[in-house]
Formats: structure tokens, sequence, C-alpha cells
């Protein structure tokens, strides 16, 4: 692939949630784009750094910005305005994904499977949840990735607390009913679907802790669906990335229940890119290497 790609910006870091995240995975970035001979500079956005990208006269800008901030569409207009080409979902599609609850209207209007959940903007009558939904329930923030801020309730008496948690990441908390059964996840890239990962964790669920240092947590890829099977999990994930306007690369993590019924649960428009991430797993069991992934996601970067 070629590397004429001009001058590129990384943008890191910021001042979400996942801050420190976002630089691992910028850093990562960086360094594999060095080593393929673009010419790249690291920008860490949370301090001044418009001018910075500015003066520096960029070609294009490589998202690697995880949260709010810089996966949520705000990043994405600021460079449609200046006219720089960007990596990844254009700004409807970034805020969409990051809105988990307003991810599952469309969803839902399109008539794709996804768990039923309400969606609590203040504390209501918490009980009134439990009867509507079941139980076990999960209870996340609408606004934040990495399972940052989400619980597991298993029992009633639980709620309030997992509210309480939600909540303070100062935005709407989504309630949703808990499916029992194997988390999968599809990394897409250019419109292709790369092969499906399993995830498995001896934790209640797939926590941030699952996520960036149990190392029990294991990865299954290939995953180990019959090959119909699986590509039509992937035909569902694809279906669930389009419907939101989500372009260039993400991924999309859904459920299995026990009857082998998936339950789409979000969509991540700028997914980790550490040595614990899903997507470069998934292209190595493609036969995409971390550089050649990174040379093909920055392809992805147009001017809209």
């Amino acid at each position: 692939m070629t590397t004429d790609f001009g001058k590129v910006a990384v943008l890191m870091g910021g001042n979400s949630a996942e801050r420190e995240i976002s630089l691992k995975s910028g850093r990562a970035v960086l360094a594999a784009l060095l080593r393929q001979g673009v010419d790249a500079v690291a920008i860490d956005t949370a301090n001044e750094w418009l001018s910075q990208l500015i003066t520096h006269q960029f070609a294009r800008v490589f998202i690697a910005l995880h949260g709010r901030g810089g996966e949520d569409g705000v990043i994405q207009g600021l460079l449609d305005s200046i006219g720089l080409p960007y990596t990844g979902s254009g700004v409807l599609g970034a805020a969409l994904a990051m809105d988990k609850y307003r991810t599952k209207l469309i969803w839902q209007g399109s008539g794709l499977p996804t768990p039923p959940s309400q969606l609590l903007t203040h504390k209501l009558d918490l009980n009134q949840i439990v009867e509507k939904l079941g139980l076990p329930l999960m209870v996340k923030p609408v606004l934040e990735g990495s399972s940052v801020g989400m619980s597991k309730v298993n029992r009633r008496e639980e709620l309030e607390s997992a509210w309480e948690t939600a909540a303070q990441y100062h935005c709407d908390v989504l309630v949703e009913r808990y499916i029992t059964g194997p988390e999968y996840t599809a990394s897409i890239l250019n419109d292709v679907v790369l092969p499906l990962i399993r995830l498995e964790t001896p934790r209640d669920f797939y926590d941030f802790a699952a996520k960036y240092h149990d190392p029990h947590t294991t990865y299954i890829c290939p995953c180990g669906l019959p090959p119909d099977q699986e590509q039509s999990l992937q035909q569902l994930a694809k279906q669930a990335f389009l419907a939101i306007n989500a372009s260039g690369w993400g991924r999309v993590d859904f459920i299995c229940d026990q009857t082998g019924q998936p339950w789409l649960l979000e969509v991540n428009t700028v997914p980790g890119m550490t040595d614990h991430s899903l997507v470069p797993m998934a292209a190595k069991t493609a036969g995409i290497t971390f550089d050649e992934l990174v040379l093909r996601i920055l392809a992805t970067a147009w001017t809209r």
C-alpha cells in the first residue's frame, strides 16, 4: 500500500474518561505510521492544539481519540469546517454511535434486534424499571465507552447504587435487560467485516478491568462458530453499522442468547488500537498486520 499520505496528524489523549487508553492507541498508531515511512506527528487534544493543527499544514488526520470530545462528532465537525480529511465516521455516524440510546432507537426502527431498555434522565421509581425489564439488568452512561460507569444489577436493591455510578458521568443513564450468553465483536474495515471475536471473562461481565487489566480474559478468534452462522452475524453487524451512518472502520458488539438469537449492544467508531485491542486481533486473523491495518484505516480519511 502506498505511503504517500502527506503529513499526518495523529490526534490522541483529550480530556475524556478514556484519555489513558487513547494515549496508548495514539502512540501505537504513530509508531506504526513512522515505521511505514509516513510523516506523522502526535497531537494531544487535552490542551491548546488547534493552532498546531493549522500551522503544520497537515494533509490528513488519524483520529485516535476515544470517548466524548473525540468520538462523538465534535472533532469531526471541526475538521470538516477547516477542510481536513480524517479517518472513520463523519459527524452524524460518530455522534449517533456515541449515544447508546439513540443508536438503539435507530436499530429498533430498522427492525434490528437490541435488548429492551429504559432511558433515565433523572432518578425515577427504579422499582418500575425492574417490573418492566426484569432482572438481571445492565446500567450504563449513555455517552461513555470502554464500559466506563457500567454495572450489572442482579438484585433489585443494587439498582440505585448502579444508577448513581452511571449518573456521575454527567449524562443520561440507560438501563438495559441483561442478555445471558456469549459476547462477540465484529470489526469492520472499509465495508468488510473481519473474523468475529468471542470474548470470555471470569468476571461478572466484560467490564473495564476485564478489557484492560484481567489476564484471565480470553479472546477466541476464529470464534468457533459454523461458517454460515458467522457470516449471518457478520451481515447483521454490517447492517447495524450502516444503519447509524457509521463509515470507514469501527466495531459492533453483540451478545447471542442461549437460543442463538443475537442482540446488538453498541457501535464503536474509534475502537482501541492498543495491545489489548480487538480490531488488530481480528485483522491479524484475516492476515493483516498491525502496520498494514493502520495504513488501511488512514486510507479511509477523505474530505466530506
